[in-house]
């Protein structure tokens, strides 16, 4: 079995090289192992998901073989997007769950997410919890049989539920918009189409029909060329605004109806001003790639703001280990208290939706009241391998004498005017730079001025 297999939040790689309908059967043991020890329990009742990739429903019959010989209660939720398994998990009072899926990765990778629940949280096994257990446990041992045959459950209605129970908290208002959805034949559409089904709104669906394949194009809107159909799409209807998401769903960004990208931290900014209305003693998470958006909003609103490193993993531990009430990502991932401390992209689409509605102004001049700090977006670099990235961030920190630093995260520099993080990958060999200022021609210039830097250490442009 291939260590590279085991990444920092889950297990994924190329089918069937690297994971396939054998070792899913071993690495499935082994994340049982750890859930019995973990849970202090042996009679575990776990739901099992998949997305939509072709190998998917093979490695799932594996998979849910495997959990039934080990005595498992199952309860399959079937086509279901990363989101709607922890929200059921949640919801149901199951004890963990197993999502099959690679994510936003091409058609070719697969592989699995996994988390349990711990009262209302949810936790998600990674490198910080359990996968390095995990790892040891599938690379040393052999399936071990149960001495009873687990039980099989079905629930597809889970996404009817999570809608009804989310739009019972939300009371969504919303009515008459015009809507552009690019889900890239992923399991966005699942939980979008229950959501306006309900609606007066307009929505003209791009790439809507779940497909594998990904014949449009790779299920990663965080690739902006990703998002060029649904860019022209909304021009050519006149469309309010666009939503796009990622494979497994638990990403979304939005476009205004001017087809421009709505950075992610505005969306954190709109959704915690909301939070913050009704009490302003919650407290945010703030990732650390770009603070300042998202921070003027919640120290005005009389809120508490809480740093934190990069990784959805991560962000929702913290998240539920400090008590607060949200967390937004740059990478459009976003956290809620109410969903465990995990993603919801309904949430985040009805606090969108409900103030785009309340307000009566288009989604780009709605944007505009929450930006105070213009965003490069991510450079990605591959440093030679005889370099290590702690000596990179090290020298550059060295050439800002005078910039506070934090080193939370890789290296922050923070000055009055502008601020910049530089990291290693989590999941990628990669040193990623992001950088914000308070006006665009400082931001050029401060990013081309780290940029030159980097690249002085024979690192490549990626």
């Amino acid at each position: 079995m291939n260590p590279k297999i085991f990444k920092a939040y889950d297990i994924r790689g190329i089918y069937p090289e690297e994971i396939n309908e054998q070792n899913i059967k071993i690495i499935t043991s082994a994340i049982i192992r750890f859930f019995r020890e973990t849970l202090n329990k042996d009679d575990l009742k776990i739901a099992l998901g998949r997305d939509m990739r072709i190998s998917s429903p093979t490695l799932y019959n594996s998979v849910k073989e495997t959990l039934l010989s080990l005595g498992i209660t199952v309860v399959e939720l079937g086509l279901t997007s990363t989101p709607s398994l922890y929200f059921s998990i949640l919801h149901y009072q199951y004890d963990a769950g197993i999502q099959i899926s690679a994510s936003h990765n091409p058609k070719q990778w697969n592989g699995l997410k996994f988390c349990f629940r711990d009262g209302n949280k949810i936790v998600k096994v990674s490198k910080a919890i359990g996968m390095d257990k995990i790892q040891s446990y599938a690379t040393s041992e052999k399936i071990t049989q149960s001495f009873k045959k687990g039980l099989l459950l079905q629930n597809y209605d889970h996404i009817k539920e999570e809608v009804d129970s989310l739009s019972r908290l939300m009371r969504p208002t919303f009515k008459n918009i015009k809507i552009v959805v690019d889900t890239a034949n992923a399991m966005g559409a699942t939980y979008i189409s229950e959501i306006f089904k309900r609606t007066s709104c307009k929505l003209i669906k791009l790439n809507y029909e779940l497909d594998g394949t990904f014949p449009a194009h790779e299920a990663n809107p965080q690739k902006f060329e990703t998002l060029k159909a649904l860019q022209d799409q909304i021009l050519k209807t006149g469309a309010d605004l666009g939503i796009a998401t990622d494979g497994d769903g638990d990403r979304i960004f939005f476009i205004d109806e001017k087809a421009q990208i709505v950075p992610a931290t505005l969306i954190s900014s709109l959704i915690s001003q909301e939070i913050l209305t009704k009490n302003k003693n919650e407290k945010i998470l703030v990732d650390i790639r770009y603070t300042r958006n998202v921070s003027n909003i919640v120290e005005k609103l009389g809120g508490k703001v809480i740093y934190n490193v990069v990784g959805h993993a991560l962000i929702t531990k913290k998240l539920n280990d400090v008590g607060g009430a949200f967390s937004g990502e740059s990478s459009g991932h976003f956290f809620f208290r109410e969903t465990g401390g995990a993603e919801s992209s309904i949430l985040v689409i009805y606090y969108v939706l409900n103030l785009l509605s309340k307000s009566k102004k288009p989604m780009s001049k709605l944007m505009r009241a929450y930006l105070s700090s213009y965003e490069s977006g991510e450079y990605n670099f591959e440093l030679p391998q005889s370099i290590k990235s702690k000596d990179v961030l090290n020298k550059i920190a060295s050439k800002f004498p005078d910039a506070k630093k934090n080193f939370m995260d890789g290296l922050s520099l923070e000055y009055n005017l502008w601020r910049c993080n530089i990291r290693s990958s989590n999941t990628e060999p990669l040193l990623r730079l992001n950088l914000e200022a308070e006006d665009e021609n400082l931001m050029k210039k401060k990013l081309n001025e780290l940029r030159d830097l980097i690249l002085l250490f024979d690192a490549k442009p990626k």
